[in-house]
């Protein structure tokens, strides 16, 4: 966490933020064409960015533990039964076009 608590207030400390290189020029260029008012502001943006990815995160981990307990609770089925139950609809169209 840059200040120590998720819910921590903002301190002068983030004000002494080091980039590399190569985001240095790249938070550099950004700014000059206007896309950000300033340092704080891009930085802003990317902490959105990581807070936005981290819950889309969280929310595909915890679709996965939910289809995880369905499949628990009711059973789930091989690729080779998924494949010969996708024959069977696809003959039994064919069937019925005639």
């Amino acid at each position: 966490m840059l200040s120590g608590s998720p819910l921590a207030p903002y301190t002068r400390g983030m004000d002494n933020l080091t980039l590399p290189p190569e985001l240095e020029r790249f938070a550099a260029e950004a700014i000059a064409a206007g896309r950000y008012r300033d340092v704080s502001d891009l930085v802003a943006a990317g902490v959105s960015l990581l807070r936005r990815a981290e819950a889309a995160r969280a929310e595909f981990i915890a679709s996965l533990e939910e289809a995880e307990a369905e499949s628990e609770r009711e059973g789930w089925h091989t690729i080779d039964d998924v494949h010969a139950e996708m024959t069977a609809l696809i003959d039994e169209a064919r069937r019925a076009k005639g």
